[in-house]
Order: structure tokens, then sequence, then C-alpha cells
């Protein structure tokens, strides 16, 4: 899992407008609702009016840059801060049960 920090500091970033008001929302909002769908986004939202937060379901840094880099906003709208590798120990998705069946947690 990893933790990832983006900013709208992009040149195409219109900080008068919502997010979704912003050039190419539909296109960028498909493709992370993909990413969801598939799995790779877990959690994700915006921390306030410049920054957002992902946790992501990856390998590697590098695959994490080469999803992001296939989002519409990647580079115009969005800028990755910064991408760490988060050890999640608690997490309320799964029961007691689950993590017993499962053998190792997480």
């Amino acid at each position: 899992m990893y933790l990832v920090r983006l900013s709208h500091a992009g040149p195409h970033w219109n900080l008068a407008r919502p997010m979704e008001e912003q050039t190419g929302w539909l296109a960028h909002a498909s493709y992370m609702d993909l990413l969801v769908d598939e799995g790779i986004v877990v959690l994700g939202g915006p921390l306030d009016d410049v920054r957002v937060v992902l946790a992501m379901e990856a390998e590697s840094e590098e695959a994490v840059r080469a999803v992001l880099g296939r989002d519409p906003w990647s580079g115009t709208h969005l800028r990755i801060d910064r991408i760490d590798p988060w050890m999640i120990r608690l997490d309320g998705r799964h029961t007691r049960a689950d993590r017993s069946n499962i053998g190792s947690w997480p």
C-alpha cells in the first residue's frame, strides 16, 4: 500500500473554480472511478483546496507513478508531491474473523 499526496499545482488548474468545474473533469473522474473499481485506489479525496491524498494498492512506487501518469489530469491539473510506502496495521474493512482466516495480517 502506498500513501500518495498530490497537489492542484498543474498549469491548467483554475483556482477560481471548484474541482468539478475544472477542464477535463469527466475524463479524470472516470479514470479515478476505474482505479477504484480495479482495487488500485482504496481511499482518496481532497484534504483542502490544494491537496489530495490517495491510498493506493501497488507493487512499487514506480507502479504508482505509472498508473497516475495515465490520469488525464497528470501534469496539467495534478502533480505528485510525495509517495510513501504505508503498512496498514488497522483496517476496519476486515473483521477479526477475516484476519484469522488469512493467516498473517495484514
